[in-house]
Parts: structure tokens; C-alpha cells; sequence
């Protein structure tokens, strides 16, 4: 095969591959923010809806990172997922005609990408096109009376949860003894469902593809040159 047509074969490669991306990208924002509209009009804060014993719905909010945590400035992590996301398509761009990418590790990619992209609407927007009335209120869509909060200030709404099963520590173990333990307790959303199933194939099935990518993306310019 000449050269000329391994660059087309990679080129149409790396288009039928974009529009995979972005199908992905779109598919996860659209049902990570219909979920998260639906559940913050329709549920007051706290409220808890079983759906089965092992999976509830379960309005909360947050500040802070995914799953609920809370680790640095509201500002900082606002504009550092904004950095994320835009370094993220960056490499994205780049790695799309690298022919060695399997494409199951463009679409782990991509569901991080698309995790990360969704949480992004929440912290820039809810402030302003939510208001946050005490339970049992619940939210309206564009009050009257303005929103909770100013852009960038918006809380990220959570609701997927998970009671597998739970149990108390037997009074013996020493710290927790007696307390009781809870999997999984942690109660997310789509978007970060995405970034954890986006980086468990990575870390199980793709780490070789990761591994060359990052070569592909940061490795020694000078030592491809040399060689």
C-alpha cells in the first residue's frame, strides 16, 4: 500500500472516529442534564426515591469534586474542569490519526471527556437558572426571583445511588468497631458514571494504548528526531 493511501485509510479513520467522539460527547451530556433537570424540578433536596432495594434516587447536591467530595475552591474546580475538558479535546485531536490506538481506548476517552464536559453545566449555569427553595419546595426553571447563585457558582446535582448492602463492624475492630458500613454509599450522576467507566477500561483493558498515547503526546520530540 502506498503512502498515500495509509494517510487517506488514516484520515477516513480518524474521521468515522470523530464522529464517534462526538456521538459519545453528546449522547452522555444530553442524559446527564435531561437526569439532572428532571430530578432538580421534581424532587426536593434530600428526597429519596426507591426504585429497587439496590438502587435509589436520592436528590443531593454539592460543591465539589465527583461523588460528592469537597476538596478545593468552588472557582478552582469550575475553571480547572473548563481547563480539563479543553486539554482533554486538545489531545483528543491529536490522537485520533495515531493508527496504533486501539478504538476502544478512543471511547473510554471520550466517556471521560464527556463526564467531565457534563459537570461542567452545572457549576457555570444552576446558579443562575435554579433557585434552591427549602424541602419540600422544589426548584423552578428560571424563577422570578433569580437564581441561588452567580455563573461558575453552581452546584452539581447528584442522584444515582447504590445501596448494595451494609453491615456493623464487629464491636472487636479496633476505630469502628460497632459502626455500620455501607457499599456503596456514595451517590453520583451520569457524568461521573462516565469518567469512572472511562478510566477502568483504561486502567483494564487499555493501558498499553495509554501508555503510547502519552508516549505519542509528551514523549522526548528530540530523541524521535535522532532516531
Amino acid at each position: 500500500m502506498s503512502n498515500k493511501s495509509i494517510d487517506t485509510a488514516q484520515s477516513d479513520r480518524a474521521v468515522r472516529l470523530g464522529w464517534i467522539v462526538a456521538a459519545i460527547v453528546a449522547l452522555v451530556i444530553v442524559a446527564d442534564q435531561w437526569l439532572k433537570i428532571w430530578v432538580k424540578t421534581h424532587f426536593y433536596l434530600g428526597e429519596d426515591m426507591e426504585i429497587t432495594s439496590w438502587f435509589h434516587l436520592r436528590f443531593i447536591e454539592n460543591n465539589g469534586f465527583a461523588f460528592g467530595l469537597e476538596w478545593f475552591n468552588k472557582y478552582v474546580l469550575t475553571f480547572g474542569r473548563i481547563m480539563a475538558v479543553v486539554f482533554f479535546c486538545w489531545c483528543m485531536n491529536r490522537l485520533l490519526r495515531l493508527s496504533a490506538l486501539r478504538n476502544g481506548f478512543i471511547v473510554a476517552f471520550a466517556l471521560i471527556i464527556a463526564g467531565a464536559a457534563g459537570n461542567i453545566f452545572d457549576c457555570v449555569f444552576y446558579g443562575e437558572i435554579f433557585n434552591n427553595p427549602w424541602p419540600p419546595e422544589v426548584a423552578q426553571f428560571f424563577p422570578s426571583g433569580g437564581g441561588y447563585a452567580s455563573w461558575f457558582e453552581g452546584k452539581v446535582v447528584d442522584m444515582l445511588y447504590f445501596p448494595l448492602f451494609s453491615f456493623t463492624w464487629p464491636s472487636w475492630v479496633p476505630g469502628i468497631g460497632g459502626k455500620e458500613f455501607e457499599f456503596f454509599q456514595y451517590i453520583f450522576n451520569i457524568a461521573d458514571a462516565a469518567i469512572s467507566v472511562g478510566v477502568l477500561l483504561l486502567l483494564i483493558f487499555y493501558s498499553a494504548d495509554a501508555s503510547r498515547a502519552f508516549t505519542h503526546l509528551f514523549g522526548d520530540k528530540s530523541a524521535k528526531t535522532k532516531s
